[in-house]
């Protein structure tokens, strides 16, 4: 047989992510030759991947997506840090600086709908990483994924931090007229300090919930997630009320919560951060996190003052909008009980 040699050279097929993590492994990141640095001071290593729906257990719902891992916004209590280690490499900057880009995300993706087992249950974008941090800009691979996801029928709920999905709309638009689509806006704090010394990477938040306004004249259901709300920096009753009343007057759809919790590699760099830029608070954050999770007594108390001030300001909650109601609501008077000190 007669070979005849390609009119164009179309190149290697990029690493899988088992490629990448052996390389990691035996070299460091210095490995990693064809990670493309780019003016935000990271590194985007393209890879392939051979599935895209990732299962998951012990969650509201059953499937996952992330067209990207690590995440340039660089959250110093982000709870997808820890994930990193599955790819060798650590929680602190390698995190934030070497970003794994999924070139056939979206054609995988296709077939994995397309397939007759597909039941159209509900997944998860932007679990593990921002599916909206800015290299989704150039590569649009979260764009192609809610098209996919739209022509397929299937409900999805989408959680980020970037002002970039406004760009979207108009296929979110289309998403929630086939099946249904919940877009979780996070904005633990309007505060500007805690945003500067928490988030140093991501949006202002308020340009977050100019965001969420826009989603929701667009006729999308549209809310925000106070995630985390992070004991000493957002968590005083000041706070908590200027959040949720800058959230009520941008239109948000509904409002969701949550303490912070740490565990794992989050814990490490979360401690190393305190350590190194607030350490008179290292010894309060070590009584309050003995634990993964910091006492019931003071996430209750938290989530008490956060239901007053949802009543009061009219908004919804999370499992309102999502249609599980199972949560009864506080009273206004129960709520007004709390007096966490921190």
């Amino acid at each position: 047989m007669v070979s005849h040699p390609l009119l164009f050279d179309l190149g290697a097929s990029p690493p899988t992510t088992r490629d990448i993590a052996t390389l990691v492994r035996d070299g460091g990141t210095a490995a990693l030759l064809e990670a493309a640095p780019r003016a935000d001071d990271a590194r985007y290593q393209e890879v392939t991947c051979r599935s895209a729906l990732n299962a998951v257990k012990g969650m509201p719902f059953n499937w996952t997506l992330n067209p990207y891992r690590g995440c340039t916004h660089g959250c110093h209590y982000c709870f997808a840090r820890r994930y990193h280690v599955q790819f060798e490499m650590n929680a602190d900057d390698e995190f934030a600086s070497v970003i794994l880009v999924k070139r056939n995300f979206v054609e995988v993706l296709q077939r994995e709908l397309d397939h007759p087992s597909w039941a159209r249950e509900l997944v998860a974008l932007g679990t593990a990483t921002d599916p909206y941090q800015p290299i989704e800009g150039p590569y649009r691979l979260t764009r192609r994924t809610i098209e996919s996801l739209a022509r397929s029928r299937t409900p999805t709920g989408l959680v980020t931090k970037g002002p970039m999905i406004v760009r979207d709309k108009d296929v979110l638009a289309d998403l929630s007229r086939s099946a249904t689509c919940t877009v979780y806006m996070s904005v633990p704090t309007v505060d500007e300090e805690a945003w500067r010394q928490l988030e140093p990477g991501t949006a202002h938040p308020l340009q977050r919930l100019r965001a969420v306004r826009e989603l929701a004249d667009a006729g999308i259901n549209a809310g925000v997630l106070m995630a985390p709300i992070v004991p000493g920096f957002s968590s005083s009753r000041s706070k908590l009320e200027r959040t949720i009343k800058a959230i009520a007057d941008h239109g948000a759809r509904f409002v969701g919560c949550n303490v912070m919790y740490l565990q794992d590699g989050t814990r490490t760099h979360f401690m190393k951060f305190i350590e190194r830029e607030f350490p008179s608070m290292r010894p309060r954050f070590e009584r309050l996190y003995a634990k993964k999770y910091p006492p019931e007594a003071y996430r209750e108390e938290i989530k008490g003052m956060v239901a007053m001030l949802q009543q009061r300001f009219g908004l919804s909650r999370r499992e309102e909008a999502d249609g599980r109601a199972e949560l009864k609501p506080r009273s206004e008077r129960e709520a007004t009980q709390v007096g966490f000190a921190w």
